[in-house]
C-alpha cells in the first residue's frame, strides 16, 4: 500500500457561541490517492480543508503530514501551507498581478527562486492547465473558469505534497464548470494526492479513488468510489436521493464525454475510475 500522506485524527472543531462543526472526523490520504469529501451544507466538509491548511485551528485531534504533526504550536504554519496547496471556491488571486504575477510570486518569496527560474515554473504549471495564452492578462479579464485554473496552477506551481480542492466549481456559471473538472481529473490521472470537496456526486464517483461522506460534523461513511452508487448507510442513501439525478448540466457532461483531449473528466456511470 501507499505511504500515508496526510492523516487526519479525531478532529474536533468548536467554534466560538458552542457551534461544534467538526466532532471527531478520521481519515488518511495515501501518496498518489484522490479523496472527495460530500455532504449537505453545513456538514464540515470546508472546515475540515481548513483546520487541515491551518487556516483554523481545531479545538482538537491530530493532523500528520507524512508522519510529522503539523497542528501544535510550534509548528511553522507558512512551512506547513507550503507544503499542502489550497484551491479556493473564490480564487483568491491577487487581482493587481498578471497571471504570470500571480504564479511566480510565491515562488519568488517563498521558495526563493531567481525571477527567470520562478518565470519557467510558472509557465510549465499554466501549460498544464491550458493558461499559457493568458499569462499577460488580469484576473478581472479573466472567466470564472479561467480563474479557478490560474489558481490550480498557482498550487501545482509551489510541488505541494497535496492538494486541497474546496469547492473548486460552486462559483462558477454552469457552462464553464467543464474546464475545471477536466483539469482536476488531468492532476487525478497524473497521480497527485488530493482531498477534494465537492457537491458535484458523478464528479466525486468518476474520479476519487475514496469518498468520505459528512453528515452532522461526522463521518458518516466511507469507502471506495462505488458507494455512491451502492451506499450502505441509510444517511448517505438519503443525502444522495436529495441531490439531483445529474449533477454536471448535461450540455456540459456532453461536452467533456465528447471533447479529445489528453486528459478529460469521462463520466462512466459505473463508479470505476475510468485512466487515461
Amino acid at each position: 500500500m501507499a505511504d500515508v500522506v496526510l492523516s487526519i485524527r479525531d478532529l474536533q472543531k468548536i467554534y466560538p457561541g458552542g457551534v461544534h462543526a467538526v466532532k471527531g472526523v478520521s481519515f488518511e490520504v495515501h501518496e498518489g490517492e484522490s479523496v472527495a469529501v460530500i455532504g449537505s451544507s453545513g456538514s464540515g466538509k470546508s472546515t475540515v480543508l481548513r483546520c487541515i491548511n491551518r487556516l483554523i485551528e481545531p479545538t482538537e485531534g491530530i493532523i500528520e503530514l507524512r508522519g510529522e504533526q503539523i497542528n501544535t504550536p510550534v509548528a511553522d504554519v507558512n512551512e506547513v501551507r507550503s507544503r499542502i496547496g489550497m484551491v479556493f471556491q473564490s480564487f483568491e488571486l491577487f487581482s493587481h498581478l498578471k497571471v504570470l504575477d500571480n504564479i511566480t510570486l510565491g515562488l519568488r518569496h517563498v521558495r526563493g527562486m531567481s525571477k527567470s527560474k520562478a518565470e519557467e515554473v510558472a509557465l510549465e504549471v499554466l501549460e498544464r492547465v491550458d493558461m499559457l495564452d493568458r499569462i499577460e492578462a488580469y484576473p478581472g479579464n479573466l472567466s470564472g473558469g479561467q480563474k479557478q485554473r490560474v489558481a490550480i496552477a498557482r498550487a501545482l506551481a509551489m510541488k505541494p505534497e497535496v492538494i486541497l480542492f474546496d469547492e473548486p466549481t460552486s462559483a462558477l456559471d454552469p457552462e464553464l464548470i467543464g474546464s475545471v473538472l477536466k483539469t482536476i481529473r488531468g492532476l487525478a490521472d497524473e497521480g497527485m494526492t488530493m482531498v477534494i470537496v465537492t457537491h458535484e456526486i458523478n464528479f466525486a464517483r468518476d474520479v476519487a479513488d475514496r469518498i468520505v461522506y459528512l453528515d452532522n460534523g461526522q463521518v458518516a461513511e466511507e469507502g471506495p468510489s462505488s458507494i455512491i452508487n451502492e451506499p450502505k448507510t441509510e444517511r448517505l442513501q438519503k443525502f444522495l436521493s436529495s441531490m439531483h439525478e445529474d449533477e454536471i448540466p448535461e450540455n456540459i457532461e456532453n461536452q467533456l464525454v465528447n471533447t479529445q483531449a489528453d486528459h478529460g473528466y469521462v463520466p462512466d456511470g459505473t463508479g470505476n475510475r475510468p485512466r487515461s
